[in-house]
Order: C-alpha cells, then structure tokens, then sequence
C-alpha cells in the first residue's frame, strides 16, 4: 500500500497501480481457493463480500479501492489468528500423566515392563505416589488412594484387600500389589483419554457472527448494485455501490471487538484460546459447575477438633500437628497447617514411625501420640477411641489422637466451599445465565448440601465422565449455549464438548487445561463470572459495530446508487465508517462505566 503511494505520489500511475494489483491478487488467490471450499460444503460467509470487492475493483480499474480492501481483509484475519493464543497439544497433558511403564512382580523378582505390555492376570508393584497404570484388584493387604482427578474427591480412600481400583488413581499409601483385570488400552484412563478426543470431534463446528450477518449484506449490496446498473445504465455507480459496500465493518470490526476481550480477559487472569471462545461466552445461557476443586477448594480442611480425656482442643491439634510435621500425607499436611493458622506453636518429635497411608506415632515432650484412621489408632493400643462418638462420613475424614495410650479426641476433615462461591452464582445470573447446575462425581448427600448452600437449580451427582459428557450433550440440546467449569481429569471429556470449557486452577496443571477454551489462572472462581460478563460486553458492542456499520454502509449505498455518490468520494466515506466502528469496538477493553 505504501509503496504504491510513493510511486503514485512520483507519477508513476502505472506502476502504482500494478504494485497495488499485486497486493490485491497475493491476498485473492488464496481467498478464492477458500470461499470455493466453503462453498462446496453450503458456507456463504463474509470472506464471499471481500471477494466480490476486489475482484470488482480490479475489473473496473480502481486498484487502490481492491487494494485497501485486501489489507483489511488480511488484517482482520490476522487479528483473529493472534486472539488465537497458544495452540492446543491434543492432550499433551492427558497423554503425559497416562503411566508409561508398570513394574511386575515374575519370578521371584520386579520387572519393569511397558504399560501397554501388562496383560490381565499380571501382579503389578505400585510404589508409594505412583499412578495406576492398569485397573485391577489389591493383593497383600489394603491401599490409601487418591482418586482426585479420576472423581474429584479430594479426601483419600482406603481400599480394602480385594477391592477394585482404577487407574489414573495415585497411591497415597505404602506400596501395593494390584492384581490386573483389564489391559492398560481398556482401563478406566485410556477411557478418559477417548472420551474427550471423541467429545472434540462431536462438538458443532462454530459460526462466526460476522458470517451470520454476511448472507444479507452480500443479498443488500449485489441487489443496489444490480439495480444502479440496470436503471442508469452507467458501470461507475455499481462501482461506487461495491466500493461503498466494502466490508471492513465485518471484516474488522467484530474481530477488533473480541480480541478486545481475550485481552481484558486476560488482565483478569482467564487465559482465552481465542476470539471465538468470547464470542461463545457471549451467547451461553447454561452454565456446569464441578464441585471439587471449583465451587470448593478441593483440599481438606480441618473442620472441627473433638477433645476428650480432659484435654482441650488446642492441645489436641497441637500434639497431632507436632507427630505429624514429617509426614507428607495429605490430612497430616492440613493439620499443620490448621495449626499454623491458630498460631499453636509446635515441638519437634522424636522415634516417629510412620504406616504410610494410616497413620504415624512418636514422642512428643515427652508423651507418646498417635495419630491416624481410628481404626488403626486402635489397632496401636491406644483405649477410649470408640468413646469419641466421630466416625468419617460422606465428604468427611477422621484422624484419631490417642496419648500414652488413651483416646485424646480427634480431628475432622472436609471440603471448605469457597467464600465466593454464592456470590460467583449469583453474578452469572445477573448477565443472563438461565440454567446453573453441578455436576460431581460425589455422593449426592454431599452434593445436594453444597448446591443448596451456593444456590444452583439443579444437582447431578454420582456422575463417571461418560454421565458428565452425556449431561452437557443434553443441555445443548435443548438448545442453550453451555459453559462448563472443571478442574480434574474427570472434568476434561465435558470441557471438550461444551460450548466453553473453563479450567479452575494454574495453567498446565492438569490436563483440563488442555481440553478446555480458557483457563481461570488464579485461585478464584468469581473470575468465572467475570469471563461470562467480558463475553457478554464484547459480543454486544461487536453486534453493535456490525449492525451500525452495516446500517451506515447501506445507506451510502443507497446514496452512490442514486448518483449522488462517486467511487472516490465513497472510498473516502467508507474510511470514515471504518473508523468509527472500529473506534466503538476499541470499548471492549474497558469494562462499563460503575
């Protein structure tokens, strides 16, 4: 464009004139070879009006008119293409979490074996933090797993000898025997891994707004333009219809608008994938949400310390905080860290033994304290356990303390709901959101006294990720646009198929991440709301910049189809229009005023 200026500035008209014909054709000959594509499958998009310009502005001889048209069709494309963020891995997290080798026990001795090489009937070693590598029964005793990213349970589960487990789970225990049942192609996390590259395939491929209004505009334009020709007789004013006609409000402003909002998404810490991930935002009317991990916190909490045996509850925590500050068990972890946050001050023990996944003992100033599954604690000798009345529960977790071998009380455990859980709730129902619901791999009880504390309509619990997939393919349905929000393994198949999948937690920390549309990057679900609200903003002020660019442009339109109006003098009037509505979609950036 610049360099055509210069020469048409020298005059050199000729050679202005060809450098602009080499821009317009660089940037029509592949355009023709995608709108033939699009049209052979029944698409009639905006890229069909940019195409009828330049090549019409390159018939009648007006190069520079076909040349702007160009820039901003390449520009706008461009803007779209740099909204669009880091690609997608195609389940690189999945994939890198899936266990590539399984140790077996053959022959008296441990043989390590690709994953996919262990066969059903094969007796597999699983180290204390591994993960499971096939589905199978546990031999030699019972396990402690962390089934968090299979069923979004964030409280460890003891499997008693015999029982099933599935992998993908981690062993939160001592180290286990698991006898297989099934190969690693058929267990439970490949399952996961087809489900969300089937769910990605399912979901209907998006329509940008801009092509939805392309239909009428192209109908508009080559109408007048037809018309101008035929009444007057004169080639000039179909010219200055298509030159007026050229559309950069669809072209550009649309896209300037949305990108506008990946950015201010952004500075609120949700990381978009894309313009289009806006644009969808914008239209949703249902919104999932995962209970683990999104509505509460997902890590156990202490809830309430029962003290016995004259003890107070301080001294309690105090002293199973203290035995407890070597191991790395997840509720021995919580409790020093519900100590710290009482500001007891702890001593360090001594002789600490730990059964790894049950429970540790030492000597702490002096007394002897255990601190584990009550079931264990009893099995240490410790008397009075029974007497403390507390047994875990759904959603709940015990640890026993006994001292010099009585019952001193205990801790219990649970999932804090996250103080802007209801008020996140509420929010999206002010932008416009008809139908919230949760959907949990947790039992209902549990499920059903959260929903009813944060206030969503309706409760799916008990949910595998096959019955996650199958609620979001019904809501869409129905018809409404559906937003998602997860954070486990078991979130990612329903991430795929939803309109917008948002993953809850830091970027690349699981593999939602990846099958979902953006990424909430800090620990606060009210950024959901603040996603929806940015969505919302940006697609009405780019429906806005459309429609009234659109409207300007028409009625120019009209105006150069009446004579009143030459091609030079449109090609000026539509630049001011350009510029007004690209200066309108620019708002997206700022929220509304208050």
């Amino acid at each position: 464009m610049l360099s055509g200026l210069l020469l048409w500035a020298l005059g050199l008209d000729v050679a202005a004139d060809a450098v602009w014909s080499a821009t317009t054709v660089l940037v029509l000959a592949p355009l023709v070879l995608s709108v033939a594509r699009a049209l052979t499958r029944g698409d009639l998009g905006v890229d069909v009006i940019a195409l009828l310009a330049m090549a019409g502005a390159l018939a009648l001889g007006e190069y520079l008119a076909a040349a702007v048209v160009a820039l901003m069709m390449s520009g706008g494309e461009a803007l779209e293409a740099l909204a669009a963020g880091r690609s997608r891995r195609e389940l690189a997290a999945l994939l890198a979490r899936a266990p590539r080798t399984a140790t077996l026990r053959r022959d008296g001795a441990l043989v390590e074996v690709p994953a996919d090489a262990v066969g059903v009937g094969d007796l597999v070693v699983v180290r204390a933090g591994e993960v499971l590598p096939v589905d199978g029964l546990v031999e030699g005793g019972s396990a402690v797993l962390d089934q968090a990213a299979l069923t979004g349970e964030p409280l460890p589960v003891e499997i008693p000898e015999g029982g099933a487990v599935r992998s993908g789970s981690t062993n939160a225990g001592a180290a286990i025997d698991v006898r297989a049942t099934r190969p690693a192609a058929e267990s439970a996390y490949a399952a996961i891994v087809r489900l969300v590259r089937e769910a990605g395939a399912q979901r209907a491929p998006f329509v940008r707004m801009a092509d939805r209004y392309a239909v009428v505009f192209l109908a508009v334009t080559l109408a007048l333009a037809g018309l101008a020709w035929a009444v007057s007789g004169d080639p000039v004013r179909a010219l200055a219809v298509l030159v007026v006609a050229t559309p950069c409000p669809l072209i550009l402003a649309a896209p300037i608008a949305l990108v506008a909002g990946v950015s201010r998404a952004a500075r609120r810490g949700v990381i978009v994938k894309g313009a289009g991930v806006i644009e969808a935002l914008g239209g949703a009317r249902a919104v999932l949400l995962d209970k683990t991990g999104t509505l509460t916190l997902g890590t156990p909490e202490v809830e309430d310390v029962v003290a016995a045996d004259g003890r107070s509850a301080d001294e309690v925590l105090r002293l199973a905080a203290s035995v407890e500050q070597l191991s790395m068990h997840v509720l021995g972890q919580a409790l020093v860290d519900a100590a710290a946050g009482r500001e007891l001050r702890l001593s360090l023990p001594a002789d600490v033994v730990e059964d790894p996944g049950f429970g540790v003992q030492g000597r702490v100033d002096g007394a002897r304290v255990v601190a584990g599954a009550p079931d264990w604690v009893r099995g240490q000798g410790v008397t009075g356990v029974e007497a403390l009345g507390v047994a875990a529960g759904a959603g709940r977790a015990v640890v026993a303390v006994g001292i010099d071998g009585r019952a001193a009380g205990a801790v219990v455990f649970g999932d804090r709901l996250r103080d802007d859980a209801s008020a996140t709730v509420e929010r999206m129902r002010r932008t416009g959101i008809e139908q919230i619901a949760m959907v949990t791999g947790d039992e209902r009880s549990v499920a059903e006294e959260v929903a009813a504390r944060v206030g969503v309509d309706r409760v799916h619990a008990d949910q595998t990720p096959a019955d996650k997939l199958d609620v979001v393919r019904a809501m869409r349905a129905d018809g409404a646009g559906v937003v998602m929000v997860g954070d486990g393994i078991n979130d990612a198949p329903a991430l795929a198929m939803a309109d917008v999948g948002i993953a809850v937690g830091s970027i690349g920390a699981s593999a939602s991440t990846e099958a979902a549309d953006a990424i909430v990057a800090v620990d606060e679900i009210g950024r959901i709301a603040d996603a929806v609200e940015i969505g919302r903003r940006s697609i009405g002020i780019a429906r806005q910049s459309v429609l009234v660019g659109m409207g300007l442009s028409i009625a120019a339109m009209i105006v150069a189809a009446a004579g009143h109006l030459p091609p030079v003098g449109g090609a000026l009037l539509q630049e001011a229009i350009d510029v007004a509505v690209i200066l309108n979609a620019l708002r997206a950036l700022t929220g509304p005023r208050g």
